[in-house]
């Protein structure tokens, strides 16, 4: 068994920063909610290569909770055997429980910043507070690695055959 961190491939959806463009029809302005066909999309993936090839935040994130993860891959395995010798039918993904926990762990983590000392952490947008979230896409300071949230909450543990 092999275990994988990574993230679930999402879009992120954008707007032009001054909102969505305006169009003209029957001589009154009407708002529209498209994206501009032109408008490179980028995905929670693209976001995590970039991540991982800059910072190594899954890399060190397993390495600073590598025993965290081991027993929780081991309290979830020993949950699925007792519930099989239990009567139970058999657990489709005895692992289950442990992929919830690391993804628990690994929003903790960035939450915590425990990366912050390390080079180039926390980062500038960090600092500068950049939040695309907002209408303003500045506000306070904020953790690193948690601009939309929509990287951290696609983070993804999963147990694979090899």
């Amino acid at each position: 068994m092999k275990l994988h961190l990574g993230v679930a491939d999402v879009p992120y959806v954008t707007t032009p920063p001054d909102g969505p463009k305006k169009t003209r029809k029957g001589g009154k302005a009407k708002r529209t909610k498209k994206r501009d066909p032109h408008a490179m999309l980028v995905t929670t993936g693209d976001v995590a290569t970039i991540l991982e090839d800059k910072y190594k935040i899954m890399e060190l994130f397993f390495g600073m909770h590598q025993q965290e993860i081991a027993d929780a891959l081991a309290d979830s395995a020993a949950g699925a055997l007792e519930n099989l010798l239990a009567g139970a039918p058999p657990n489709a993904n005895p692992f289950g429980t442990a992929e919830g926990k690391i993804h628990d762990l690994f929003v903790k983590f960035l939450d915590n910043e425990e990366l912050a000392g390390r080079d180039g952490i926390p980062t500038e947008a960090a600092l500068k507070g950049v939040n695309h979230r907002l209408k303003i896409s500045r506000g306070e300071r904020r953790p690193s690695f948690i601009d939309t949230g929509l990287y951290q909450s696609s983070m993804l543990a999963w147990m694979e055959d090899r």
